[in-house]
């Protein structure tokens, strides 16, 4: 089930800053991936974490939810996946297999959009369990990072951004063909309402 919230007219808001700050994260942590600092990578995925968090809840408490934003934050959000599962397999800290298997589930998510956009239809709001999928991606992930340092730190986050990263790869997809089945309901009504 999913929330319905007013949308705000506002573009400088808080929450859209807090997604722009997170886009231009992205080559900061790239850069810092090329050049093997992998504990300062690290820190710049916890604080896009720590802001993703806090723009939806910046948002919703405030009114502030807009538009821009509902554009921003999912886009920042598989902006960081992608590069975070691309960056880390390039390392040899993740298996490639596994990027593929994240990427053909953004494959058949984006594939659904020239047939809402032949219905004219909207795109479907984030599913509670997309976010959950979301949430375990973007913490797992930089514990991943965190465990490939050969310390202490790394031998805890280890194990702790696996789980994560496993929960999320799986709910990822279940998010996915709730996105499908979504779309097909869409449709279905939308030609049903032409055939009346």
């Amino acid at each position: 089930m999913t929330e319905t919230v007013p949308l705000s007219r506002q573009i400088w808001t808080v929450p859209n800053l807090l997604s722009i700050g997170r886009l231009v994260g992205v080559p900061v942590f790239l850069w810092l991936m090329a050049e093997d600092h992998r504990l300062w990578a690290f820190w710049v995925l916890v604080v896009s974490g720590v802001t993703d968090y806090l723009d939806g809840k910046i948002a919703r408490k405030f009114n502030l939810v807009t538009r821009l934003g509902q554009l921003l934050d999912p886009a920042a959000d598989r902006l960081y996946i992608l590069s975070t599962i691309f960056a880390l397999a390039w390392k040899h800290i993740i298996p490639w297999w596994l990027v593929a298997v994240l990427l053909l589930r953004e494959v058949m998510v984006f594939a659904l959009g020239p047939t809402l956009r032949k219905h004219r239809l909207a795109i479907p709001p984030v599913h509670f369990i997309g976010k959950s999928a979301t949430f375990c991606l973007i913490y797992g992930f930089p514990l991943v990072l965190l465990g490939s340092l050969d310390n202490g730190w790394g031998d805890v986050a280890r194990p702790i951004g696996w789980s994560f990263v496993w929960w999320g790869t799986v709910l990822y997809w279940l998010a996915g063909l709730m996105y499908v089945g979504q779309v097909r309901g869409m449709v279905h009504r939308a030609k049903a309402a032409v055939a009346q």
